[in-house]
């Protein structure tokens, strides 16, 4: 439940304040993932009254222990639910010394089996349990395609990699293997946050790459039955299974970041297209996410590009739209979300 606080309201591009905002349409949802820049109590009110759906906790980017403050802190200031994103079936890299390190091609680094504290030298990936998947010759992209490794060789401790396409890394940077492991579906973190989640009465889910409908049914086992249940298409195992994913969920979310690392650039637009004509078949919403006001994390206005892919995508069928860094980390969360919705109201009545 929210509180009565009633401090400084925000301000909405084009100097309106909240209560001069025209209600926002319920045909569509809008998720906002919270972060640093939107979990205050101003930033949470101001969301909900433009109409958002959903928030959404992203768990690869939040620690076990910050789980249950983030939950009680948006159950305080908003009747808005929360929904738990799961880290999943994925690789990421471990912390680092520096914000950022520069891994130069040609150089031979180390993959260490226990977390360190990251260099150019080596450092470590999560799961820990990756070194085991890994072979000699298996190329890792790092980062959307910053940076290629490819491994020569696996000890006991430590794997040493070759640096074939230089660049910067960093902490908690997402990589993807060039052949098909397998990777458990739902973390060991995931479970302590989903068990924290039930707890505190949230209701809402997200399994991030769900590859096959036994992910799915896996992750409803830990959830209950009466919870809603959105699974992420991410990767090209779940692009192969999407029905009978969809078939076992609530809603689809197509993610369009983490599936662009299986999916060259130039084909996502026609793999989202498939993807919602083959789930909407069977009957159940999809959703869409990733970069759609990419540059409104810095700036007031987005671009034109990114309004025309918002319109489009709606009009191939998505009933819903999230956005991640934009309202997470950037600088106008409440910005982003009013064009979202000036978007959303414009297609809505025929544009």
């Amino acid at each position: 439940m929210r509180t009565s606080d009633e401090s400084e309201r925000p301000e909405f591009a084009g100097g309106l304040t909240i209560g001069q905002v025209v209600a926002p349409p319920t045909k569509t949802k809008v998720i906002c993932t919270v972060g640093p820049r939107s979990l205050k109590p101003k930033i949470i009110r101001g969301l909900e009254e433009l109409g958002v759906s959903l928030f959404r906790i992203n768990l690869s980017h939040t620690p076990i222990d910050k789980v249950a403050p983030a939950i009680a802190f948006l159950q305080q200031h908003s009747d808005v639910p929360v929904c738990l994103d799961s880290e999943g079936a994925q690789i990421r890299t471990g912390t680092f010394k520096a914000a950022t390190t520069n891994l130069t091609k040609g150089s031979l680094v180390q993959i260490h089996r226990q977390p360190i504290c990251g260099d150019a030298r080596g450092f470590s990936l999560t799961p820990l349990a990756t070194l085991d998947l890994l072979e000699p010759g298996d190329r890792i992209t790092i980062d959307f395609h910053s940076v290629v490794v490819e491994v020569l060789e696996i000890g006991d401790e430590r794997a040493v990699v070759r640096v074939q396409k230089g660049g910067r890394v960093g902490h908690n940077k997402a990589c993807n293997v060039h052949r098909n492991i397998e990777l458990p579906a739902i973390t060991l973190k995931d479970r302590k946050a989903i068990e924290i989640g039930r707890q505190m009465g949230a209701d809402h889910y997200a399994l991030s790459f769900a590859n096959r409908p036994e992910d799915v049914r896996e992750m409803r086992a830990l959830i209950g039955a009466d919870a809603r249940l959105i699974s992420k298409i991410e990767s090209l195992n779940g692009v192969a299974h999407a029905e009978e994913i969809a078939r076992l969920s609530d809603a689809i979310l197509i993610d369009r970041g983490d599936l662009s690392r299986q999916v060259p650039l130039p084909e996502i637009p026609a793999c989202q297209k498939d993807i919602m004509r083959r789930v909407k078949t069977i009957g159940r919403p999809v959703y869409v996410a990733t970069n759609l006001l990419e540059s409104m994390v810095h700036s007031p206005v987005p671009t034109l590009a990114e309004v025309n892919d918002i319109y489009n995508t709606l009009n191939d069928g998505a009933e819903g739209l999230v956005l991640a860094a934009e309202t997470a980390v950037g600088k106008f969360p409440i910005q982003c979300v009013e064009m979202v919705v000036s978007v959303i109201t414009e297609f809505e009545r025929g544009g």
